[in-house]
């Protein structure tokens, strides 16, 4: 097939906070949004010009907002709604005056997009309608499942649809699913989870992984290891953003089972808003109630929100690396820990087991059992030998397969394959 030239591509990722520097780990705002700016980074490098539109909620903010350093890159907010935070699990009231308005832009800017791309349920509705009124192709990326996510949160039915809205969401999702030219899921286990849990299946859905940004996400060198952080000498890190599916809970049970035999390693936990809202909160509360029962308030340190300059300084100095989510599509701060020559362990529940090879260059934990869990942790713990190779081994793992360079490229042959 011929090879085309994109010269403009309209991304949307309609939810959470949206900046060219994002502050990560603020309701709604973790790692979809490193996923888009960072293809979009990768795109624009290779000459393709990148608008990633979001919804304008904060009159504060302009409405185009460049990345900087890349001018082929820009944030572009479209008012939808009322001037307030919607959270995605209810933005979809607001969505059919966010694609009218988004058209109007582009038509009162002129703009010619070659395609429209739209990550997660919400954007993907935006951009099925947009693509179909511009007369032009649509992919999408849907990041998570809601019949997955449900699945794997359990809880009471009718709470758990109050909370997350999945009658509505996985409706949604089949349409955007029929409608698009072309889908990309994060992982196998992703794609394996469409075809049990929607019977959906088609010929136009490829699996493209998460990248990382290898540039900045690398081993330590000496200077490295010189930077000053508040952090304990030796400790076992966990970031993400502040959640109930994160299994922060699962983390800390299994740790008070083996914190008293290794009195020299410390539990950081670090990830959420810089200003947390209730939900957020509540979880905090619950991890500060584990550790009070368990008697863990000098061996567990809860940051909170992390700043953007201390993350790769918190991965490089950690012993390694953990991520104990129940309910996790991908994981992309255990790519970063691995780009930085750690060894990690995952919940073996996650899309991220397709990417690691269980004892070599990762661990794939069963979180939901404290037992088994506990004794992963304690295995990294004492044996600094078998760490340091798996975090070599994981270090090459990414280097060779997982930058945002190679996985630009695999996007651009996706689009090509199904335009």
């Amino acid at each position: 097939m011929e090879k085309r030239e994109y010269k403009h591509i309209a991304m949307l990722s309609t939810h959470g906070y949206f900046d060219p520097e994002p502050i990560l780990g603020r309701t709604d705002t973790g790692g979809q949004v490193v996923y888009v700016l960072e293809l979009a980074k990768a795109l624009a490098r290779q000459g393709t010009k990148v608008d990633i539109y979001t919804r304008w909620f904060d009159r504060s903010k302009p409405q185009i907002d460049p990345v900087p350093g890349l001018p082929g890159v820009r944030v572009i907010r479209i008012q939808a709604g009322p001037w307030e935070f919607i959270p995605k699990e209810f933005i979809y009231d607001v969505l059919p005056e966010l694609t009218d308005n988004m058209e109007q832009f582009i038509k009162e800017q002129g703009l010619d997009y070659d395609l429209f791309h739209g990550h997660y349920v919400d954007a993907g509705i935006v951009t099925v309608e947009i693509a179909r009124r511009l007369n032009k192709p649509s992919y999408f990326t849907p990041h998570s499942l809601g019949a997955w996510k449900k699945e794997q949160m359990g809880g009471d039915p009718g709470e758990m649809e109050k909370r997350f809205n999945f009658k509505l969401r996985i409706a949604e999702e089949m349409k955007v699913f029929k409608a698009v030219n072309g889908m990309s899921m994060t992982t196998q286990v992703q794609y394996e989870k469409l075809k049990e849990l929607y019977d959906y299946d088609a010929d136009n859905i490829v699996i493209i992984p998460p990248g990382v940004d290898i540039h900045r996400f690398h081993p330590p060198t000496m200077d490295d290891l010189r930077i000053r952080t508040d952090l304990p000498e030796k400790y076992i890190f966990c970031l993400s953003r502040i959640d109930t599916n994160k299994g922060h809970d699962l983390l800390l049970n299994a740790y008070a089972k083996i914190f008293k035999e290794i009195p020299e390693i410390d539990l950081v936990i670090g990830g959420g808003s810089p200003n947390p809202k209730p939900r957020e909160l509540g979880v905090f509360e619950k991890m500060h109630q584990i550790i009070d029962a368990n008697d863990m308030k000098d061996r567990v340190h809860i940051l909170g929100y992390v700043p953007d300059e201390m993350m790769v300084p918190y991965y490089q100095q950690s012993l390694f690396f953990v991520l104990p989510s129940l309910f996790e599509p991908f994981g992309m701060t255990v790519q970063e820990a691995m780009a930085c020559g750690k060894a990690v362990i995952a919940s073996k529940y996650g899309g991220i087991r397709n990417v690691i090879t269980d004892g070599k260059d990762g661990v794939l934990a069963d979180v939901a059992d404290a037992d088994s869990f506990a004794k992963s942790l304690l295995d990294l713990c004492v044996s600094g030998e078998k760490r340091e190779q798996m975090g070599m081994n994981a270090y090459r793992l990414i280097r060779e397969k997982f930058s945002w360079e190679a996985i630009s490229q695999q996007f651009i042959d996706f689009f090509d394959t199904y335009r």
